[in-house]
């Protein structure tokens, strides 16, 4: 174990499954204290069983993370377990595939919250303690559909992407001269329950578009997080780093 995060008091949300659940595994096993979040209480009690037998500590809340109320449960909890917040990152977040004229303003606005201003009420609530700390590191998840048009992904998808890479950097030039710095991670294909369903043709197409040639997994991610998280980075402010294997570089 690389324990790159020894001693770390770190929140993920959206941690019950998929890339999130990939993250906070790879954060306990470099030695991180976590607090996980999600919608299903059932899932979380599962995974965090699963990280307190690497070690480290693990508490748990659930709730919307469209709701401001959720961010300040997170942050309480982190504080209240471990005396500080080290890392924060934001991951949970939602997709739609709709086009512009299907899509309507009641979907419009809940991506918005859910992906975008969840992002905003989470840094909210944790800044001041980065602040009063001089120390922190914020990590965005955040996707290469906002950085360009994606044909499998609606405009409300791409949009609220595109705004957590501007809020990243915003905040990173904000908080940078306080010792905290602030990245995103944009994948691409990553191989997930939704990508397992794909027809084979459409696999296939979506495989010819990868200069790699392969989907991506969720521990590439999540170890492009750690990463983040890590002194590794300790020069790295204010970046959307792509991992998508070749398809999309900028």
């Amino acid at each position: 174990m690389a324990e790159l995060l020894k001693g770390n008091a770190a929140i993920v949300t959206g941690s019950s499954r998929g890339i999130g659940r990939e993250i906070a595994l790879a954060f306990a096993r470099n030695g991180a204290d976590l607090i996980i979040h999600g919608t299903r209480a059932e899932a979380l009690e599962a995974l965090q069983a699963e990280i307190r037998s690497l070690g480290v500590r693990c508490e748990y809340v659930a709730g919307d993370i469209g709701d401001q109320a959720t961010a300040r449960r997170l942050a309480d909890a982190c504080l209240n377990a471990y005396g500080k917040i080290d890392t924060l990152v934001n991951n949970a977040g939602v997709n739609s595939r709709r086009t512009f004229a299907e899509l309507s303003p009641e979907e419009w606005d809940g991506m918005l919250r859910v992906n975008l201003s969840s992002v905003f009420y989470t840094c909210k609530c944790v800044v001041p303690r980065m602040l009063e700390q001089k120390s922190g590191c914020i990590v965005n998840m955040s996707s290469s559909a906002g950085k360009t048009a994606h044909p499998n992904a609606a405009v409300s998808y791409g949009v609220s992407k595109a705004g957590i890479n501007s809020l990243t950097q915003k905040l990173a030039y904000d908080l940078a001269p306080h010792g905290i710095r602030v990245n995103a991670v944009c994948p691409g294909p990553i191989e997930t329950d939704m990508s397992r369903q794909w027809t084979p043709e459409y696999r296939e197409k979506v495989l010819e578009s990868i200069p790699l040639r392969r989907l991506g997994r969720g521990e590439d991610v999540a170890n492009v997080t750690v990463f983040l998280a890590s002194e590794l980075s300790a020069f790295i402010v204010g970046e959307s780093i792509n991992v998508n294997g070749g398809k999309y570089m900028n």
